[in-house]
């Protein structure tokens, strides 16, 4: 079947008090058109560094990143940003505090090729409807909104450049338990809808079992299990998977 992403053997290392510590190892992934893929494991494990090497936030020392058949390894953000977005866990922070969430999102969308210097309101509107938040609250700065409608307006941007595949970093983290189960709907929305591609990482494993047709499990920046989410969560091979699955109340 044919993939939108493929990571081929990434691995990332970084110098710490003197020491070479392998964040990233030899790990490998591939994503569908319109598959969510969760990447679990707990802070340290790898998983948002793995997404920042993606992204093209920074390099990978070894390994190739492929997307829509582009080998993308070492290229800049702004070069792949019109068939990838990425979502970050602190909503308000990855807005510009001094505008007004409509002027943010109007930048992302004068800045794309096909919109430069057109009108930009309708389409703004319209993104803004596709994440259910009421228009007039695009007329408010960053902080006047909740973390949830702030992570709505963060998505509506991502949306805006059309993507294929759409890197969600902790998204849900910093909500609450109402707030997570609302952005869980609406990723599974656009999904289906756009049928875009979406890598959810996460440390919740139970949130992103309820959300992803597979899962990934890393523990020291490698991969330890990888396979769908029922059979990861109902026949967890690895110590390290089991462990994770124990730690939460429960998973349905």
């Amino acid at each position: 079947m044919n993939t939108v992403l493929e990571v081929q053997h990434i691995s990332k290392n970084y110098k710490r008090n003197g020491r070479g510590v392998e964040a990233v190892a030899d790990v490998s992934l591939s994503l569908r058109p319109g598959e969510i893929l969760g990447i679990v494991g707990e802070s340290g494990s790898g998983k948002s560094t793995l997404l920042r090497q993606i992204a093209c936030l920074e390099r990978a020392d070894r390994g190739r990143i492929v997307l829509s058949g582009t080998d993308i390894t070492g290229r800049k953000t702004r070069d792949i940003c019109g068939e990838l977005q990425m979502i970050f866990q602190d909503s308000t922070g990855s807005f510009n505090p001094r505008m007004k969430i409509a002027a943010s999102i109007d930048e992302t969308l004068r800045n794309l090729p096909g919109l430069r210097g057109e009108p930009v309101a309708a389409r703004r509107e319209e993104l803004i409807h596709m994440v259910g938040m009421a228009p007039e609250l695009a007329g408010r700065y960053p902080f006047q909104l909740s973390g949830g409608q702030c992570q709505r307006m963060a998505i509506a941007r991502a949306l805006a450049a059309e993507p294929k595949v759409i890197l969600c970093d902790e998204i849900t983290s910093a909500l609450d338990v109402s707030a997570q189960a609302q952005i869980v709907r609406l990723l599974a929305k656009l999904r289906r809808e756009l049928r875009l591609a979406l890598l959810f990482v996460s440390h919740d494993l139970a949130l992103a079992s309820c959300l992803c047709d597979r899962l990934m499990v890393m523990n020291g920046g490698r991969c330890v299990e990888e396979g769908t989410s029922q059979k990861v969560v109902n026949n967890p091979q690895n110590e390290y998977t089991r462990r994770l699955i124990n730690s939460v109340l429960t998973v349905e």
